[in-house]
């Protein structure tokens, strides 16, 4: 991979982005990227990692799905506009694309949106 996020699990290609790899990991990545925008405390974050990890799993090699920590990483949510989580936002060529915020209840509506914006998710 050749890149420095850090991997949540090792049977998922799950990511964990920060302030120190977004621009290297997310803003300058070639393949379209999904950014769960999340906090610990957050129980509808929570309810969401399962599905985000089963996606990041489906959609490997074609598009680089992470998390983000809002606590640790203010900035970043303030400047991509981020007032709710969970929240994922979808990066193209270095910018945000379009967002699904809340969770939508299940893998279903997040894989759809996925395939919508990215023209690599689709098979």
């Amino acid at each position: 991979m050749g890149s420095p996020a850090l991997y949540l699990g090792m049977s998922t290609g799950l990511l964990h982005f920060d302030g120190s790899t977004f621009e290297a990991d997310v803003l300058n990545a070639t393949e379209p990227v999904v950014v769960d925008f999340y906090a610990g405390w957050c129980p509808p974050c929570k309810m969401m990692e399962p599905v985000v990890e089963q996606l990041s799993t489906e959609f490997a090699g074609r598009v680089k799905i992470g998390k983000l920590n809002t606590d640790d990483n203010q900035e970043i949510a303030i400047r991509y506009g981020v007032m709710g989580i969970p929240t994922l936002g979808l990066f193209k060529s270095g910018k945000l694309v379009d967002r699904l915020v809340g969770y939508p209840g299940g893998a279903g509506p997040i894989r759809s949106w996925i395939e919508k914006n990215s023209e690599a998710a689709k098979n």
